[in-house]
Protein backbone atom coordinates (compact mmCIF):
# COMPACT_ATOMS: atom_id res chain seq x y z
CA UNK A 1 0.00 0.00 0.00
CA UNK A 2 2.79 2.19 -0.30
CA UNK A 3 2.54 3.53 3.55
CA UNK A 4 2.90 2.91 6.91
CA UNK A 5 -0.27 0.64 8.09
CA UNK A 6 -0.91 2.28 11.23
CA UNK A 7 -2.60 5.41 9.79
CA UNK A 8 -4.62 3.39 7.38
CA UNK A 9 -7.53 5.55 6.29
CA UNK A 10 -10.97 3.82 6.21
CA UNK A 11 -14.12 4.59 5.21
CA UNK A 12 -17.71 2.95 6.63
CA UNK A 13 -20.74 3.13 4.76
CA UNK A 14 -24.07 2.36 6.47
CA UNK A 15 -27.15 3.57 6.73
CA UNK A 16 -28.06 5.03 9.89
CA UNK A 17 -26.04 4.72 13.95
CA UNK A 18 -29.06 6.48 16.15
CA UNK A 19 -30.52 2.81 16.62
CA UNK A 20 -30.20 0.39 19.19
CA UNK A 21 -29.21 -2.64 16.47
CA UNK A 22 -26.63 -5.15 16.79
CA UNK A 23 -25.35 -4.21 13.21
CA UNK A 24 -24.91 -0.39 15.07
CA UNK A 25 -23.57 -1.79 17.58
CA UNK A 26 -21.42 -3.85 16.39
CA UNK A 27 -19.62 -0.99 13.92
CA UNK A 28 -19.39 1.39 16.72
CA UNK A 29 -17.97 -0.88 18.86
CA UNK A 30 -15.12 -1.99 15.88
CA UNK A 31 -14.95 1.54 14.61
CA UNK A 32 -13.63 2.72 18.05
CA UNK A 33 -11.39 -0.20 18.89
CA UNK A 34 -9.28 0.28 15.40
CA UNK A 35 -9.66 4.10 15.82
CA UNK A 36 -8.20 4.25 19.45
CA UNK A 37 -5.53 1.10 19.25
CA UNK A 38 -4.40 0.57 15.70
CA UNK A 39 -4.78 4.52 15.01
CA UNK A 40 -6.91 4.33 11.82
CA UNK A 41 -8.13 7.23 10.44
CA UNK A 42 -11.55 6.28 10.33
CA UNK A 43 -14.65 8.11 8.99
CA UNK A 44 -18.44 6.99 8.79
CA UNK A 45 -20.78 8.03 6.14
CA UNK A 46 -24.59 7.70 7.09
CA UNK A 47 -27.76 8.07 4.68
CA UNK A 48 -30.38 8.76 7.63
CA UNK A 49 -31.32 10.35 10.42
CA UNK A 50 -29.73 13.37 10.34
CA UNK A 51 -29.53 15.32 13.51
CA UNK A 52 -30.29 12.19 15.77
CA UNK A 53 -27.82 11.56 18.61
CA UNK A 54 -26.03 8.73 17.65
CA UNK A 55 -27.44 5.69 20.24
CA UNK A 56 -23.80 3.88 20.84
CA UNK A 57 -20.80 6.21 21.93
CA UNK A 58 -18.55 6.76 19.15
CA UNK A 59 -14.71 7.62 19.33
CA UNK A 60 -13.94 11.55 18.97
CA UNK A 61 -11.30 10.13 16.32
CA UNK A 62 -14.26 9.22 14.44
CA UNK A 63 -15.58 11.46 11.68
CA UNK A 64 -19.18 11.01 10.67
CA UNK A 65 -20.76 12.47 7.55
CA UNK A 66 -24.16 12.08 7.05
CA UNK A 67 -25.45 13.07 3.66
CA UNK A 68 -29.16 13.16 4.79
CA UNK A 69 -30.39 10.99 1.39
CA UNK A 70 -33.13 10.15 4.12
CA UNK A 71 -34.22 6.64 1.73
CA UNK A 72 -37.07 6.28 5.01
CA UNK A 73 -38.75 8.74 3.31
CA UNK A 74 -39.30 5.37 1.10
CA UNK A 75 -41.56 3.82 4.10
CA UNK A 76 -44.65 6.06 3.56
CA UNK A 77 -44.82 6.06 0.03
CA UNK A 78 -47.26 4.29 -2.64
CA UNK A 79 -45.56 1.39 -4.29
CA UNK A 80 -45.39 3.66 -7.82
CA UNK A 81 -44.13 6.72 -5.97
CA UNK A 82 -41.60 4.69 -4.09
CA UNK A 83 -40.07 3.59 -7.52
CA UNK A 84 -39.70 7.05 -8.34
CA UNK A 85 -38.58 8.68 -5.22
CA UNK A 86 -36.21 5.53 -4.48
CA UNK A 87 -34.25 6.20 -8.03
CA UNK A 88 -34.06 10.21 -7.49
CA UNK A 89 -32.74 9.45 -4.21
CA UNK A 90 -29.78 6.28 -5.43
CA UNK A 91 -28.89 9.06 -7.85
CA UNK A 92 -28.17 11.40 -5.55
CA UNK A 93 -26.56 8.73 -3.05
CA UNK A 94 -24.08 8.28 -5.67
CA UNK A 95 -23.45 11.34 -6.85
CA UNK A 96 -22.88 11.98 -2.92
CA UNK A 97 -20.94 8.85 -2.08
CA UNK A 98 -18.35 9.34 -5.32
CA UNK A 99 -17.43 12.95 -4.61
CA UNK A 100 -16.77 11.98 -0.57
CA UNK A 101 -14.66 9.33 -1.17
CA UNK A 102 -12.64 11.20 -4.45
CA UNK A 103 -12.27 13.95 -1.68
CA UNK A 104 -11.08 11.36 1.47
CA UNK A 105 -9.11 9.09 -0.93
CA UNK A 106 -9.14 5.98 1.45
CA UNK A 107 -7.23 3.42 1.34
CA UNK A 108 -10.11 0.68 2.44
CA UNK A 109 -13.89 1.61 1.99
CA UNK A 110 -16.29 -0.92 4.03
CA UNK A 111 -20.11 -0.86 2.80
CA UNK A 112 -22.61 -2.61 5.31
CA UNK A 113 -24.50 -4.12 2.15
CA UNK A 114 -27.03 -1.54 1.25
CA UNK A 115 -28.13 0.54 -1.12
CA UNK A 116 -24.34 1.81 -2.00
CA UNK A 117 -23.32 -2.17 -2.84
CA UNK A 118 -25.26 -1.48 -6.67
CA UNK A 119 -22.55 1.37 -7.41
CA UNK A 120 -19.26 0.80 -5.04
CA UNK A 121 -17.17 -0.84 -7.11
CA UNK A 122 -17.62 1.50 -9.98
CA UNK A 123 -16.33 4.27 -7.67
CA UNK A 124 -12.78 5.02 -8.53
CA UNK A 125 -11.08 6.76 -5.54
CA UNK A 126 -8.78 3.84 -5.27
CA UNK A 127 -9.47 1.66 -2.16
CA UNK A 128 -10.15 -1.75 -1.85
CA UNK A 129 -13.76 -2.44 -1.25
CA UNK A 130 -14.89 -4.73 1.16
CA UNK A 131 -18.03 -6.12 2.02
CA UNK A 132 -19.85 -6.93 5.64
CA UNK A 133 -22.47 -8.84 5.84
CA UNK A 134 -24.32 -8.93 9.34
CA UNK A 135 -27.28 -11.50 7.88
CA UNK A 136 -26.75 -15.05 6.27
CA UNK A 137 -27.42 -15.60 2.96
CA UNK A 138 -30.77 -17.41 2.70
CA UNK A 139 -32.56 -14.43 4.13
CA UNK A 140 -30.41 -11.48 2.34
CA UNK A 141 -33.01 -9.12 1.15
CA UNK A 142 -35.51 -12.42 1.37
CA UNK A 143 -38.06 -11.93 -1.28
CA UNK A 144 -40.24 -14.91 -0.50
CA UNK A 145 -40.08 -16.37 -3.68
CA UNK A 146 -42.47 -18.83 -2.59
CA UNK A 147 -46.61 -17.65 -3.46
CA UNK A 148 -44.39 -14.66 -5.07
CA UNK A 149 -46.57 -14.11 -8.80
CA UNK A 150 -43.93 -14.44 -11.85
CA UNK A 151 -43.06 -10.97 -11.82
CA UNK A 152 -41.77 -10.64 -8.11
CA UNK A 153 -40.18 -13.92 -8.90
CA UNK A 154 -38.15 -12.79 -11.89
CA UNK A 155 -37.54 -9.55 -9.94
CA UNK A 156 -35.85 -11.72 -7.20
CA UNK A 157 -33.51 -13.73 -9.59
CA UNK A 158 -32.80 -10.76 -12.21
CA UNK A 159 -32.06 -8.93 -8.36
CA UNK A 160 -29.68 -11.71 -7.26
CA UNK A 161 -27.81 -12.56 -10.86
CA UNK A 162 -27.09 -8.89 -9.90
CA UNK A 163 -26.10 -9.04 -6.58
CA UNK A 164 -23.76 -11.89 -7.15
CA UNK A 165 -21.93 -9.97 -9.68
CA UNK A 166 -21.65 -7.06 -7.45
CA UNK A 167 -20.17 -9.14 -4.53
CA UNK A 168 -17.69 -11.14 -6.91
CA UNK A 169 -16.10 -7.53 -7.38
CA UNK A 170 -15.66 -7.14 -4.33
CA UNK A 171 -11.76 -6.98 -2.52
CA UNK A 172 -13.11 -8.97 -0.04
CA UNK A 173 -16.84 -10.44 1.33
CA UNK A 174 -16.57 -10.96 5.09
CA UNK A 175 -19.69 -13.02 6.75
CA UNK A 176 -20.06 -13.58 10.36
CA UNK A 177 -19.93 -17.55 10.25
CA UNK A 178 -17.76 -20.24 8.72
CA UNK A 179 -21.49 -22.14 7.35
CA UNK A 180 -21.97 -18.53 5.52
CA UNK A 181 -19.09 -18.62 4.17
CA UNK A 182 -19.85 -22.43 2.99
CA UNK A 183 -22.79 -20.85 1.50
CA UNK A 184 -21.54 -18.30 -1.30
CA UNK A 185 -20.82 -21.28 -3.27
CA UNK A 186 -20.20 -19.04 -6.27
CA UNK A 187 -17.54 -17.15 -4.67
CA UNK A 188 -13.87 -16.66 -4.26
CA UNK A 189 -13.10 -13.55 -2.08
CA UNK A 190 -15.43 -14.70 1.43
CA UNK A 191 -14.17 -14.79 4.65
CA UNK A 192 -15.69 -15.26 8.15
CA UNK A 193 -15.40 -13.12 11.24
CA UNK A 194 -17.58 -13.27 14.01
CA UNK A 195 -19.38 -10.75 15.59
CA UNK A 196 -16.91 -9.00 19.12
CA UNK A 197 -18.56 -9.62 22.32
CA UNK A 198 -19.77 -6.00 23.35
CA UNK A 199 -18.92 -5.97 26.45
CA UNK A 200 -16.80 -7.72 29.24
CA UNK A 201 -19.29 -7.99 32.64
CA UNK A 202 -17.51 -6.54 35.95
CA UNK A 203 -19.23 -9.61 37.38
CA UNK A 204 -21.50 -12.84 36.74
CA UNK A 205 -25.03 -14.06 37.66
CA UNK A 206 -25.06 -16.24 40.44
CA UNK A 207 -28.07 -18.07 39.47
CA UNK A 208 -29.98 -17.26 42.17
CA UNK A 209 -33.04 -15.64 40.63
CA UNK A 210 -35.95 -17.84 39.39
CA UNK A 211 -35.84 -15.55 35.79
CA UNK A 212 -35.28 -16.28 32.40
CA UNK A 213 -34.62 -13.61 29.90
CA UNK A 214 -34.74 -13.19 26.04
CA UNK A 215 -33.44 -10.36 24.72
CA UNK A 216 -34.63 -9.62 21.24
CA UNK A 217 -36.63 -6.92 18.53
CA UNK A 218 -40.23 -7.53 18.63
CA UNK A 219 -40.39 -9.00 15.09
CA UNK A 220 -41.28 -11.98 12.99
CA UNK A 221 -37.97 -13.21 12.42
CA UNK A 222 -36.96 -13.38 15.97
CA UNK A 223 -39.81 -15.67 17.24
CA UNK A 224 -40.80 -14.24 20.36
CA UNK A 225 -44.36 -15.58 19.11
CA UNK A 226 -42.61 -18.80 19.49
CA UNK A 227 -41.01 -18.30 22.98
CA UNK A 228 -44.63 -17.49 24.20
CA UNK A 229 -46.26 -20.28 23.24
CA UNK A 230 -43.09 -22.39 24.86
CA UNK A 231 -43.03 -20.05 28.06
CA UNK A 232 -47.09 -21.60 28.23
CA UNK A 233 -45.92 -24.93 28.19
CA UNK A 234 -42.92 -24.68 30.54
CA UNK A 235 -44.36 -22.14 33.13
CA UNK A 236 -46.47 -25.20 34.15
CA UNK A 237 -43.28 -27.03 35.22
CA UNK A 238 -41.15 -24.76 36.61
CA UNK A 239 -42.45 -23.36 39.76
CA UNK A 240 -42.42 -19.92 40.66
CA UNK A 241 -39.64 -18.83 38.14
CA UNK A 242 -40.58 -16.47 35.70
CA UNK A 243 -39.87 -14.96 31.89
CA UNK A 244 -38.89 -10.95 31.14
CA UNK A 245 -38.32 -10.21 27.58
CA UNK A 246 -36.16 -6.86 26.71
CA UNK A 247 -36.37 -5.39 23.28
CA UNK A 248 -37.45 -2.65 20.62
CA UNK A 249 -40.60 -3.04 18.61
CA UNK A 250 -44.21 -3.23 18.81
CA UNK A 251 -45.14 -5.20 21.83
CA UNK A 252 -49.04 -5.35 20.98
CA UNK A 253 -49.78 -8.45 19.04
CA UNK A 254 -47.49 -10.48 21.75
CA UNK A 255 -49.65 -8.92 24.44
CA UNK A 256 -52.19 -10.16 22.85
CA UNK A 257 -50.73 -13.49 22.83
CA UNK A 258 -50.18 -13.73 26.44
CA UNK A 259 -54.03 -13.90 26.99
CA UNK A 260 -54.68 -15.61 24.27
CA UNK A 261 -52.38 -18.33 25.23
CA UNK A 262 -53.46 -17.90 29.67
CA UNK A 263 -50.31 -17.01 30.28
CA UNK A 264 -49.96 -16.32 34.31
CA UNK A 265 -48.57 -12.45 33.54
CA UNK A 266 -47.55 -11.90 37.57
CA UNK A 267 -45.06 -14.38 35.67
CA UNK A 268 -44.02 -12.83 32.27
CA UNK A 269 -43.48 -9.47 31.00
CA UNK A 270 -42.73 -8.00 27.75
CA UNK A 271 -40.36 -4.88 28.52
CA UNK A 272 -39.24 -2.19 26.02
CA UNK A 273 -35.57 -1.79 24.79
CA UNK A 274 -33.30 -2.03 28.14
CA UNK A 275 -30.24 0.63 28.45
CA UNK A 276 -29.17 -1.61 30.46
CA UNK A 277 -29.32 -5.02 28.98
CA UNK A 278 -26.24 -5.88 31.17
CA UNK A 279 -27.53 -5.68 34.68
CA UNK A 280 -30.32 -7.63 33.27
CA UNK A 281 -28.59 -10.65 32.65
CA UNK A 282 -26.73 -10.62 35.66
CA UNK A 283 -29.97 -10.96 37.48
CA UNK A 284 -31.21 -13.56 35.53
CA UNK A 285 -30.65 -17.40 35.55
CA UNK A 286 -31.44 -18.59 31.91
CA UNK A 287 -31.14 -17.35 28.34
CA UNK A 288 -33.54 -18.04 25.23
CA UNK A 289 -33.28 -17.31 21.99
CA UNK A 290 -36.33 -18.14 20.19
CA UNK A 291 -35.34 -16.56 16.36
CA UNK A 292 -36.47 -18.05 13.29
CA UNK A 293 -33.23 -17.01 12.02
CA UNK A 294 -29.87 -14.93 12.95
CA UNK A 295 -27.08 -13.54 11.32
CA UNK A 296 -24.94 -14.61 14.50
CA UNK A 297 -26.42 -14.11 17.88
CA UNK A 298 -24.46 -11.46 19.58
CA UNK A 299 -26.90 -11.79 22.59
CA UNK A 300 -26.04 -15.32 23.11
CA UNK A 301 -22.47 -14.03 23.31
CA UNK A 302 -23.20 -11.84 26.31
CA UNK A 303 -25.44 -13.92 28.14
CA UNK A 304 -22.90 -16.44 28.07
CA UNK A 305 -20.05 -13.86 29.45
CA UNK A 306 -22.55 -12.82 31.89
CA UNK A 307 -22.59 -16.70 33.12
CA UNK A 308 -26.36 -17.43 31.38
CA UNK A 309 -26.62 -20.84 30.42
CA UNK A 310 -28.13 -20.47 26.76
CA UNK A 311 -31.09 -22.67 25.44
CA UNK A 312 -31.88 -22.15 21.77
CA UNK A 313 -33.48 -22.82 18.65
CA UNK A 314 -30.59 -24.46 15.72
CA UNK A 315 -31.42 -21.79 13.24
CA UNK A 316 -29.44 -20.70 10.54
CA UNK A 317 -26.60 -19.78 11.37
CA UNK A 318 -25.48 -18.18 14.51
CA UNK A 319 -26.36 -20.27 17.32
CA UNK A 320 -24.62 -23.33 16.32
CA UNK A 321 -21.37 -21.26 15.56
CA UNK A 322 -21.56 -20.34 19.57
CA UNK A 323 -23.20 -22.90 21.62
CA UNK A 324 -21.58 -26.11 22.06
CA UNK A 325 -24.84 -28.41 22.30
CA UNK A 326 -24.82 -29.97 26.03
CA UNK A 327 -21.99 -28.38 27.50
CA UNK A 328 -22.70 -24.59 27.42
CA UNK A 329 -26.39 -24.39 26.39
CA UNK A 330 -28.87 -26.46 24.48
CA UNK A 331 -29.89 -26.43 20.76
CA UNK A 332 -33.14 -27.17 20.18
CA UNK A 333 -34.66 -28.17 16.67
CA UNK A 334 -35.49 -24.89 15.17
CA UNK A 335 -39.04 -23.79 15.17
CA UNK A 336 -39.91 -27.07 17.41
CA UNK A 337 -41.80 -25.25 20.43
CA UNK A 338 -42.22 -28.08 22.29
CA UNK A 339 -38.17 -29.40 22.32
CA UNK A 340 -38.02 -25.31 23.36
CA UNK A 341 -40.40 -26.32 26.25
CA UNK A 342 -38.66 -28.74 27.54
CA UNK A 343 -35.22 -27.74 27.17
CA UNK A 344 -35.97 -24.51 29.23
CA UNK A 345 -38.21 -26.56 31.97
CA UNK A 346 -35.25 -29.24 32.19
CA UNK A 347 -32.27 -26.86 33.04
CA UNK A 348 -34.27 -25.04 35.45
CA UNK A 349 -35.11 -28.28 37.42
CA UNK A 350 -31.14 -29.38 37.18
CA UNK A 351 -29.09 -27.06 39.63
CA UNK A 352 -25.94 -28.98 38.44
CA UNK A 353 -26.25 -28.71 34.66
CA UNK A 354 -27.35 -25.19 34.98
CA UNK A 355 -24.36 -24.59 37.25
CA UNK A 356 -22.05 -26.60 34.99
CA UNK A 357 -23.33 -24.88 31.49
CA UNK A 358 -22.86 -21.64 32.71
CA UNK A 359 -19.59 -22.00 33.40
CA UNK A 360 -18.32 -23.44 30.40
CA UNK A 361 -20.40 -20.56 28.64
CA UNK A 362 -17.99 -17.98 29.94
CA UNK A 363 -14.74 -19.75 28.86
CA UNK A 364 -16.62 -20.63 25.41
CA UNK A 365 -16.89 -16.26 24.59
CA UNK A 366 -13.23 -16.05 25.40
CA UNK A 367 -12.72 -16.25 21.76
CA UNK A 368 -14.99 -13.52 20.90
CA UNK A 369 -13.16 -10.68 22.67
CA UNK A 370 -12.74 -7.57 20.58
CA UNK A 371 -8.71 -8.09 21.09
CA UNK A 372 -9.15 -11.22 19.27
CA UNK A 373 -11.79 -10.48 16.79
CA UNK A 374 -9.85 -6.88 15.97
CA UNK A 375 -6.73 -8.75 14.67
CA UNK A 376 -8.64 -10.49 12.68
CA UNK A 377 -9.82 -7.52 10.55
CA UNK A 378 -5.87 -6.12 10.96
CA UNK A 379 -5.76 -9.20 9.04
CA UNK A 380 -7.80 -8.55 6.35
CA UNK A 381 -7.37 -4.50 5.87
CA UNK A 382 -3.71 -4.96 6.36
CA UNK A 383 -3.23 -7.82 3.37
CA UNK A 384 -1.62 -6.52 -0.04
Amino acid sequence: MGHNTNSLKLVYVTPALYMAGGVERVLTLKANYFAEHFGYDITIILTEGKGKPLFYPLSEKIHIINLDINFEELWTCSFLKKIFVYLKKQRRFKKQLTEELMRLRPDITVSLLRREINFINDIKDGSRKIGELHINRANYRNFDAEGAGLLKRSFARLWSDRLLSHLKRLDRLVVLTEKDREAWTELDNVVSIPDPLSFFPKSFSPLTQKRVIAVARYSHEKGIDLLLKAWAIAEKKTGEWRLDVFGDGDRTPYEQMIDELEIDRSRCQLHGRTNNVEQEYLSSSLFVLSSRFEGFGMVITEAMACGLPVVSFDCPWGPRSIITDGIDGILVENGNVKALANSIACLINDDAHLKSMAIAGMKNVQRFSIEQIAERWKAVFEQN
